[in-house]
């Protein structure tokens, strides 16, 4: 989900998740990537080392995660997914028609459904603020990328029980 003036919206489970994510990078993991590196380091000439090369992009790549986990958890602004009122908000799990084709997604940051194989959809993408603040049965519309018109049908919702 997109970061707003509102913060990051996220689940209980999904900001326990990433606090503790962030807690074993930047305890346990980064005492296991400094040894590595120095014992690749102890092998010789760094400019042939594949080890040391492999460990020192590994520590590249996770200083990036941790990184991005604290902005989000700086901001994070944590509840239930639920269905005030009946209307789409964050974390609320929909499926929509398009056109001739049915889509289920989750409204949300696709760290809440890190893991799972389901498609999450920003609330200010262009579909997820279509449907923002509507209820089953509305039917909305929105301008794709590509400037076409897409109509949409809300054919379910109930609040995301990642």
């Amino acid at each position: 989900m997109a970061d707003t003036e509102e913060g990051t919206w996220l689940t209980p489970e999904a900001y326990e998740r990433l606090t503790s994510e962030l807690e074993y990078l930047k305890g346990p993991w980064r005492r296991e990537i400094a040894k590595r590196i120095e014992e690749a380091r102890a092998e010789g000439d760094l400019r042939e080392n594949g080890g040391y090369q492999a460990a020192k992009d590994e520590q590249g790549v996770q200083e990036g995660r941790i990184r991005q986990i604290e902005a989000l958890l700086e901001n994070a602004k944590v509840g239930e997914a639920t269905l005030e009122d009946g209307k789409i908000g964050r974390g609320t799990f929909l499926t929509v028609k398009l056109g001739s084709k049915e889509l289920s997604f989750l409204i949300g940051n696709r760290e809440i459904a890190a893991g799972q194989d389901i498609h999450v959809y920003s609330d200010d993408s262009p579909l997820g603020a279509a449907v923002m603040g509507h209820t089953v049965g509305d039917k909305v519309s929105y301008t794709a990328p590509t400037g076409r018109t897409i109509n949409v049908e809300i054919l379910d919702a109930k609040p995301y029980q990642g």
